[in-house]
């Protein structure tokens, strides 16, 4: 079963750490079939290659991020994978010049006006198009466990909103955000995304953000919840769970097993939980559905699927970054470090340094002196420093 990342990336000069409407310059000095623009000029996005292994799959997104990374530079800029950049803006005001952005801009205003977030994708291959629909209340109760591993958006215009992923609650304002509803098959589903066009709320079936959706394009399930994330290692994480997540529900569902109870606020509430504490917290597990720590659910999920993973060969590589994850805490809350420490210009030095696949001991430059890098290691017993046993 193949799967494939696409990840999204603020584009912000290095001096000021602010958004710069500028997509479209880096855009010329790279290959189109691999990056794209977005609905702002301060974004870029990624497209992977489709891969077997987390190994592979690592090592094009690492590779894709330093060919992003130099195509800024040559420009004076600087690219960060994170939910938000920590001293955005309210407003871009630099739409891409693009019919179907144009008319969301117009339509959306506020809500597209501030659409200076970004996040990562996950498509995973599905036999049929009934099939994805069908499985997809099989995983949704799990998913806001992968956006706690995401979490990496503390910060909005130059403030701390209190959350882990503020991305979310600024995601959650369009009209087909969130949870996705319980259908019977492909049909019900499409019926109802053509009803949702027919009655003007959105313009395209490219408009339905649900938390996981059937591709449009591509025969994969599409997994929408996370944050865009500063370590490449935290995207392969979640590839790896997101496809072992598939996988289960694959298995459930030729098994007999029941969708669900066709209830979802939980799920809502499950979500803003996950995006108010990230890994900090509690989260809400799905089995009981009450309060637990964070910890404790991820390595509930963890179980739950290493049938699924130790049969990829993905289960040391999965669970070695999970423990990793939860030792060293989500993004959020290195950024917040950072932030107590010395200010939010040195979190964008941080989030800058991360995305490159580097740790800085130092992320301000003092009098006389210069930055220190040094790479990001991978789990133990990984000889290229990528994760051992890591693909789309």
């Amino acid at each position: 079963m193949r799967m494939g990342v696409e990840e999204e990336f603020h584009i912000l000069e290095v001096e000021s750490g602010l958004l710069v409407p500028r997509a479209d310059q880096v855009l010329r000095r790279l290959p189109q079939r691999k990056f794209t623009a977005e609905m702002h000029q301060s974004t870029v996005e990624s497209n992977s290659g489709v891969h077997d292994s987390l190994d592979d799959l690592y090592a094009d997104l690492a590779g894709t991020r330093r060919r992003l990374d130099t195509a800024a530079a040559s420009l004076g800029l600087a690219v960060v994978a994170a939910g938000t950049a920590p001293l955005a803006p309210a407003a871009s005001g630099h739409p891409t010049a693009d019919p179907r952005y144009h008319h969301m801009v117009e339509e959306y205003r506020q809500v597209a006006d501030e659409q200076l977030i970004c996040g990562a994708q996950v498509h995973v291959d599905v036999p049929d198009r009934d099939t994805a629909v069908g499985i997809m209340c099989l995983i949704s109760p799990w998913l806001p466990v992968l956006l706690a591993l995401s979490a990496s958006s503390p910060f909005w215009q130059g403030s701390d909103t209190g959350y882990a992923s503020w991305r979310t609650l600024l995601w959650q304002r369009w009209p087909t955000a969130g949870p996705v509803g319980c259908f019977s098959g492909a049909a019900e589903y499409d019926a109802a995304v053509d009803g949702l066009v027919r009655s003007g709320v959105i313009s395209d079936a490219g408009m339905i953000y649900y938390d996981i959706r059937p591709s449009a394009h591509l025969q994969t399930l599409e997994l929408r919840i996370c944050d865009a994330c500063p370590r490449v290692e935290t995207v392969v994480l979640i590839a790896g769970l997101y496809r072992a997540l598939v996988t289960d529900a694959l298995e459930r569902r030729a098994a007999g097993a029941a969708p669900c109870d066709g209830r979802h606020e939980w799920v809502r509430g499950a979500t803003w939980r996950a995006a108010r504490s990230g890994l900090g917290g509690t989260l809400v597990d799905p089995e009981t559905r009450g309060e637990a720590p964070a910890g404790e659910v991820v390595r509930k999920l963890l179980a739950r699927l290493r049938p699924a993973l130790e049969a990829r060969g993905d289960w040391q590589t999965v669970s070695a970054l999970a423990a990793s994850a939860l030792a060293e805490g989500d993004a959020a809350r290195r950024i917040r470090r950072t932030a107590q420490e010395e200010d939010l210009l040195a979190c964008t030095d941080m989030l800058i340094a991360e995305t490159r696949g580097e740790r800085r001991d130092r992320r301000r430059t003092p009098p006389g002196g210069k930055r220190i890098p040094f790479s990001l290691p991978g789990p133990a017993g990984s000889a290229s420093g990528a994760p051992e046993a890591v693909g789309r």
